[in-house]
């Protein structure tokens, strides 16, 4: 940087160029009483001469979080998240799933957990003023067959599902060609693609939402109750490579869990559970890992007039650092998942 870029006054810019300090960047290797030999000003001359110096020199100025939650058109990209493709739940999650962190997806059989992570895989296919991220997401499989039938029918249904969107940007995507299945049928294949495949997707801008359904069953069948040290080692390593990868390309990470039983009549609260029979699997060396924990059930009422013919659902906050614990009805059908706009009782 040139001594006439800075905003010095004539008399310590001639008192610099004297001092022979052929560049800005020299004043800042050294101390205040070699400088004033050298220019003979004084220490208050010196000290702003220091001070515009690393004022021009410094690149970016300091954030505090406080201003980056308060100023959202200054620091849009703080505030990006990856929409459900529902009004509803987005406004449960206060706009859907934060895009650095594991988020958790946890219920038992037939709640509507896959189908939540399905509408996810064409949701993030979407430009970002859609509430998309523009790009594909991997789908990993560990246990059950890809549900091709039912993604090729909510690919279909897309038009009604998302009718805010104008029909010519929803022609435009390939929804089918964005979505890259992988399945591993062991703890090894599952880091192997991880740590491999998934980082070659990402690199190349094709992806930028992981799934894995469901994170616990290949951890089930491997790992016996007299492992749960050895398991717990292989649940941070998992864990600590998703976060890096979510971390360094800005892509949300989706864990579909299932629940386990649990003796007694309902859980500790040390999971963020209260008063609830069973808990997500893999316990609190798991639980640590997660930025979000959601709980999805399938509840035996019938939904309301709107969808008829359908289950009630609740899709319960458990924990997240943005969000209280809240909760919400949605339904599953033809379409897709729905919110309904009626709270729960608390």
């Amino acid at each position: 940087m040139d001594w006439d870029q800075l905003d010095l006054s004539p008399r310590i810019s001639a008192a610099v160029t004297k001092g022979n300090l052929k560049s800005a960047q020299n004043v800042l290797t050294f101390s205040v009483p070699e400088l004033q030999k050298l220019t003979q000003l004084s220490v208050a001359d010196v000290r702003l001469l220091q001070k515009t110096v690393a004022n021009a020199l410094r690149k970016n100025e300091m954030v505090t979080a406080f201003q980056m939650f308060s100023e959202k058109t200054q620091f849009p990209s703080q505030h990006q998240k990856l929409s459900l493709g529902c009004k509803i739940l987005d406004n449960l999650l206060r706009g859907g799933i934060p895009l650095v962190g594991i988020t958790e997806i946890a219920g038992e059989s037939s709640a509507g957990k896959t189908q939540i992570a399905l509408q996810l895989c064409l949701s993030v296919q979407y430009p970002a003023e859609y509430g998309g991220l523009g790009a594909g997401a991997v789908y990993i499989c560990t246990e059950d067959a890809f549900p091709s039938k039912r993604l090729h029918q909510l690919i279909k249904c897309q038009q009604k599902l998302r009718s805010s969107v104008p029909p010519d940007i929803i022609k435009k995507i390939q929804f089918g060609d964005g979505i890259f299945i992988e399945h591993a049928a062991d703890i090894e294949m599952l880091t192997d693609c991880i740590t491999k495949k998934v980082p070659i997707l990402l690199l190349r801008g094709a992806v930028r939402l992981i799934v894995i359904d469901s994170i616990a069953a290949l951890f089930r069948c491997e790992f016996a109750a007299r492992d749960a040290v050895l398991k717990a080692k292989h649940v941070q390593t998992l864990g600590a490579k998703l976060h890096e990868l979510s971390s360094r390309f800005r892509t949300p990470v989706l864990c579909i869990n299932q629940i386990t039983d649990t003796v007694g009549d309902s859980v500790q609260d040390n999971l963020g559970l209260k008063d609830r029979k069973g808990s997500p699997a893999l316990g609190i060396s798991w639980s640590n890992q997660l930025l979000v924990r959601m709980i999805v059930t399938r509840t035996p009422y019938a939904a309301p007039q709107e969808c008829p013919g359908c289950i009630l659902r609740t899709m319960e906050v458990v924990f997240a650092p943005h969000i209280p614990q809240s909760s919400c009805y949605y339904t599953v059908d033809v379409d897709g998942v729905k919110g309904i706009d009626q709270p729960l009782s608390q």
